[in-house]
């Protein structure tokens, strides 16, 4: 606070009280609110102070304001015979009721009587509410009874709303009290009945005024994470739904909601004292005097501290509304309901009560990767985080130990590749400081604001929603794994005086280094960051038909066509997270030419080739039975199954079917075969729990190989169990299939890109199957949530257009369909 206390007891309280008390009896009531407007523009203006010119800071300026007004009411009150005893009380609502008065905040008063003559009650109000007219300060007033206001506070959810911020001013604090608590009452008794409603009108006021975090000129007051919602989490917490401050403590990034809710008000503060009357909206030729007043520095300074209070009290709200939802009681029936199932979700995840919650059995202490789990479970189901296990995670999950273990980097993967579900799990972590636990790196770019107006989200969202794009892209490319990571990490430079790309490239390989990848991976991995911008800067700016264009790309490139695939797909995806118009069909068409171009001047990809088989499989394979062997593969997690039966058309479909009941999910997969057996190995993982006894899966496959277990049945009831509340029937990306020759004549591979789903390896050998398809090996990859599957099939002499066209048609039957098309997405 800049000088003394500016109260009744300070220096402008002094002389406000001198000027009064230098007037007549008569001069008093019927002098204006003259004084007070003199008095609020002293406050407003600079003053000296040991010789310097100085200015109340915008907190400074509220409490003086607000010492002021009720300075000037209470005087004017008794004046004009609101004393305690007068059967008169007058209550402040609004800004003035929180202690939150602003300097051109209107005056909002309710003037209760009871037992007092109507004509008298005139009276009395017309002396208050003349002068306040007369000085032109906007005020909203009102003359009840506490029984009249009690009625308007249960018809009209926005006066019950104001009400229950009232405060008592001057006169019968009695009558104040017995509508302050009937109010508070009223509202927590009927919270049940008003709650749909007051949702609606949250979200319709969202839609109206847009989000503080992302619009360029934001309404402080009333857009998404603004002054309203946090005025909306206190009323949840009159009704006791609710804490005030839900989901947040004061380490998180930004303070917590405290601190959101003081710079909303300062940046508010200063809105009006530089516009010189009430104002909402931040515009942008008024954000750098703001930014300056406030000591934060430019525009871009200014609106980086906006997003990052709004984004804290966004999601505050959103806790806050699903907590009272959970909270609310429950009536007739519903109370005879039994208490939600606790549904398995993931490794010591469950869903409970339409959240993501912690498994009884979980060990935060002990389990480092269960903040992963718990996002890749949120971002898969679309159900929410619950605030109260983000906050045990934040208290109690210990560091992943570097290099990643390979589960969290698949968990990593998988919350990654759920394209909006990411947007929205990421930024729980975010703002509960769990995902800067995870990556240090993202402090520069959080909440960081564009520099130019073509990008419409902070560099951060950015980065989330090209991943989200990218998502939508994984099978246009052989390493959606790669693909993904380069979309979270492409901008991860920004925010620094050197060159983004040039700093991005270096973070990623220590980034890269950290998360467990391959050493190549990591080296791709810093190409695409370094390079994003490569292919429509060249695109849009150089003939793309020039031999010396395309020299320098493949150069740029070190020849690498995986990398050039990597950057085709990113290229769309970023453009797509920009904004409106950004990518359009003359840059996709330029780039895509650049591409063929460049493609045609490199070599082609090497093609999958079969593992050497063991000797000692390859001795159990030509001894014939049954066999499966379960051992601990190289993660926490991680398991491998090896299946040595008679090599028979659908085993492998059985083999799969029978992991996927067993809620093993496969990971890789490599087929063989040695004589009349088959050698089948699994990576898997159990999805919750330990694995099942080998001897059990062996008993399982054989029911499966004898017909007596019907796996279709069983998966498809096993993903709909899955699937609980919140069922994904959409893939993200469309699924492709490649064919590609070999040597051999007669042999073709089929490659699969698609997305995942439960049982999916057994569903697909089992087309091919019933397709009449010799399957003579194959290779799976799982990465995250994306699958690329590889087989060799042996067509002989049916290998035509028409028979390949049926096996890609029976293929795509089973894999997760393409979920429809939303604006601005594309898959060209």
């Amino acid at each position: 606070m800049c000088g003394d206390k500016l109260n009744s007891e300070g220096l402008v309280g002094v002389g406000f009280q001198q000027e009064r008390d230098d007037k007549t009896e008569g001069e008093k009531v019927s002098d204006g609110a003259s004084d007070l407007v003199r008095a609020r523009n002293q406050l407003l203006a600079e003053h000296s102070a040991n010789g310097r010119s100085a200015r109340l800071d915008p907190e400074a300026l509220r409490e003086a304001l607000v010492d002021l007004y009720e300075l000037w009411l209470t005087t004017k009150g008794h004046e004009v015979g609101i004393t305690a005893d007068s059967g008169l009380a007058l209550v402040a609502v609004g800004g003035l009721g929180r202690r939150e008065m602003l300097p051109y905040s209107d005056l909002d008063l309710v003037l209760l009587y009871d037992d007092v003559d109507p004509q008298r009650v005139a009276e009395v109000a017309d002396q208050l509410w003349y002068p306040l007219w007369d000085a032109h300060i906007k005020l909203d007033h009102s003359v009840r009874t506490v029984p009249q206001a009690l009625r308007v506070a249960a018809d009209d959810l926005t006066a019950a709303l104001g009400m229950l911020e009232a405060r008592h001013i001057v006169g019968d604090d009695g009558l104040s009290n017995l509508l302050i608590s009937g109010v508070r009452r009223d509202w927590r008794a009927g919270i049940r009945s008003r709650f749909d409603a007051l949702i609606e009108q949250a979200q319709t006021r969202w839609r109206r005024s847009g989000d503080v975090a992302h619009r360029a000129e934001p309404d402080i007051k009333n857009g998404r994470g603004g002054l309203r919602d946090i005025q909306l989490l206190d009323a949840l917490a009159i009704a006791q739904l609710t804490d005030a401050m839900p989901g947040l403590g004061p380490d998180v990034p930004g303070g917590g909601l405290q601190q959101a809710h003081r710079r909303l008000l300062d940046v508010r503060t200063e809105l009006h004292r530089v516009a010189g009357r009430a104002r909402d909206q931040l515009r942008a030729q008024d954000a750098d005097e703001i930014g300056a007043a406030l000591r934060i520095g430019d525009r871009f300074d200014l609106a980086r501290t906006l997003s990052d209070a709004a984004r804290t009290v966004s999601y505050s709200t959103d806790v806050g509304l699903r907590t009272a939802g959970n909270a609310l009681p429950r009536r007739g029936l519903a109370r005879l309901r039994r208490a939600p199932v606790r549904r398995p979700l993931d490794e010591g995840v469950v869903e409970h009560s339409g959240e993501v919650v912690l498994a009884r059995d979980a060990r935060p202490q002990r389990d480092p990767g269960l903040i992963l789990r718990v996002a890749a479970a949120s971002a898969q189901t679309g159900l929410p985080m619950s605030a109260t296990t983000l906050n045990r995670l934040g208290e109690d999950a210990p560091e992943l130990r570097e290099p990643w273990p390979k589960e969290a980097l698949n968990d990593l993967l998988v919350l990654l590749g759920t394209g909006r579900g990411a947007v929205d799990a990421v930024e729980a972590l975010d703002r509960t400081g769990l995902w800067g636990r995870l990556f240090p790196e993202w402090g520069v770019v959080r909440d960081l604001p564009p520099r130019d107006a073509m990008h419409t989200w902070t560099v951060d969202r950015h980065l989330m929603e090209t991943v989200a794009r990218a998502g939508a892209l994984s099978t246009r490319v052989a390493r959606p794994d790669l693909l993904l990571l380069g979309a979270l990490l492409h901008d991860i430079g920004k925010g620094r005086t050197e060159d983004h790309s040039v700093v991005g490239a270096e973070l990623a390989v220590s980034i890269g280094n950290r998360l467990g990848l391959w050493p190549s991976d990591v080296q791709t991995l810093a190409g695409v960051v370094r390079h994003h911008l490569l292919l429509p800067d060249t695109a849009t700016r150089r003939d793309i038909t020039d031999s010396d264009t395309v020299k320098m790309v493949i150069d740029a490139l070190d020849g690498d066509p995986q990398l050039l695939e990597l950057l085709h797909a990113l290229a769309e995806a970023d453009a797509l997270a920009t904004g409106p118009g950004v990518w359009n069909d003359w840059k996709a068409s330029l780039i895509g030419d650049l591409v063929r171009n460049c493609r045609t001047a490199m070599a082609g990809d090497a093609l999958p080739e079969p593992t050497p088989i063991p000797d000692e499989l390859r001795a159990r394979a030509e001894s014939g039975g049954v066999h499966v062997d379960l051992k601990p593969g190289e993660g926490r997690f991680h398991h491998v199954v090896t299946v040595v039966a008679p090599d028979n058309p659908g085993l492998l479909s059985d083999a799969a079917g029978v992991l996927a009941v067993h809620s093993l999910r496969v990971l890789s997969a490599e087929l063989a075969s040695v004589g009349a057996s088959a050698i089948d190995t699994f990576v898997v993982a159990p999805r919750f729990g330990d694995p099942p006894d080998p001897g059990l899966l062996r008993q399982e496959l054989i029911r499966a190989i004898n017909g007596d277990l019907d796996l279709a049945s069983v998966l498809a009831r096993k993903e709909r169990d899955a699937g609980g509340a919140q069922p994904r029937p959409f893939a993200q990306a469309r699924p492709r299939v490649f064919w590609h020759e070999t040597a051999d004549p007669g042999r073709v591979l089929l490659e699969l890109r698609a997305e995942d789903r439960i049982g999916l390896l057994s569903r697909l050998a089992a087309a091919l199957a019933e397709a009449g398809v010799n399957v003579c090996w194959a290779k799976v990859v799982t990465m995250g949530s994306a699958v690329i599957d590889s087989f060799c099939l042996d067509l002989g002499d049916t290998d035509t257009p028409g028979r390949r066209a049926d096996i890609e048609a029976a293929v795509l039957a089973v894999v997760p369909p393409q979920q429809p098309k939303k604006p601005l997405e594309s898959d060209s």
